[in-house]
């Protein structure tokens, strides 16, 4: 079961670059064996062109590594943490892709303009605070896990699979790995047609509720029906 695991990982860490959406290592996918408690993550500073399924860290929710020869990617604790908090989250992604790291750290949530960005992601895609000083010097990684998962404890964290930490760049997450760079990939297209929307007209105004509510939910809920059964 883990070694399957550790190649779904790999194969979902190397759409990363099959997409555009990470430059040299700037990016690591994770998923989650719920059963055991085990999830797997890229290395840290690894070349996508080296990677092997074997190479995929396999880490428990204690933040122990189970096995590797490697470390595991640096962004870890960031996983974990969201892993802890959130039950259906299978899978997560952090990128620095270029658009939606362009919001980040311009301090900005992206305002759902149209249908591309409703069909996927319910609303305004936030932008969170930049950490303080004492917590970046305390543990950064963890304490980014940590203002994702207080900012989502009340709200629905599947409806926004995806956030922007200030001055840093994009997490996404899904029911897996797959998922989770999925919306990675919507993310960042939606992240380039809201800069160029803005570009061509500076007052625009975010699409109206009811497009919204619309798109959203003929994809997702019990009303759906967009797709094949």
């Amino acid at each position: 079961m883990l070694e399957e695991l550790k190649k779904a990982v790999y194969e979902a860490n190397m759409l990363l670059p099959k997409y555009g959406l990470v430059t040299f290592t700037w990016g690591n996918v994770s998923q989650i064996d719920r059963e055991s408690g085990i999830f797997a993550i890229k290395p840290s500073g690894v070349d996508y062109d080296k990677l092997t399924p074997e190479d995929m860290v396999l880490m428990d929710l204690n933040g122990n590594k189970v096995e590797g020869r490697y470390n595991p990617s640096s962004d870890t604790p960031t996983h974990l943490e969201l892993y802890r908090a959130f039950q259906n989250i299978g899978g997560i992604v952090h990128t620095h892709s270029s658009w939606a790291t362009s919001w980040a750290q311009a301090g900005r949530g992206i305002p759902c303009y149209g249908t591309t960005h409703a069909d996927y992601m319910y609303g305004e895609i936030p932008c969170l605070r930049c950490l303080t000083k004492e917590e970046i010097e305390e543990a950064y990684e963890k304490n980014t896990g940590l203002l994702i998962t207080d900012y989502f404890k009340d709200k629905d964290y599947e409806a926004m699979p995806a956030v922007l930490c200030k001055n840093h760049g994009p997490f996404t997450w899904g029911k897996d790995g797959h998922e989770a760079v999925h919306n990675a990939v919507v993310l960042e297209e939606v992240a380039k047609m809201a800069a160029r929307c803005e570009s061509i007209n500076p007052d625009v105004k975010p699409a109206p509720q009811e497009l919204l509510d619309k798109h959203y939910y003929r994809k997702h809920g019990k009303d759906a029906y967009y797709g094949q059964r």
